[in-house]
């Protein structure tokens, strides 16, 4: 993956980050990685966690939410399972998020997507 590339994504996750804690979350991990997966962020609101895959494209040539296959989400929900049980955050309420990033650096837009899937896939 190109410098670039690797710059624009961190972009991506950054600017929702932003708008997590905008809208009231605390951001407790990002890019959380175990051997079984990465999540690009891991939010609090009360007693809510979001795990949140970040997806960001500049060429509108495929739809993002077609990026996260069924393998993809179960690498993230394997995560987020290790890392619930983990930090002892079996009675909190978990949802996988997908926050799709369009734009450039400085005229983007952020297509939020709560429940985007669940941990049956």
């Amino acid at each position: 993956m190109s410098i670039e590339r690797i710059a624009l994504g961190k972009k991506g996750e950054e600017l929702v980050a932003r708008f997590l804690e905008q809208a009231g979350f605390s951001i407790l991990e990002q890019n959380y990685s175990i051997k079984q997966g990465e999540i690009d962020i891991i939010a609090r609101k009360e007693e809510v966690l979001a795990f949140v895959e970040v997806k960001l494209r500049r060429n509108p040539l495929f739809s993002l939410s077609e990026l996260i296959v069924p393998s993809k989400q179960r690498k993230i929900v394997t995560t987020a399972l290790w890392y619930i049980n983990k930090h002892n955050f079996q009675d909190m309420i978990y949802r996988f998020d997908v926050a799709l990033v369009e734009g450039t650096q400085t005229d983007y837009t952020i297509n939020y997507i709560e429940n985007a899937f669940t941990a049956s896939y």
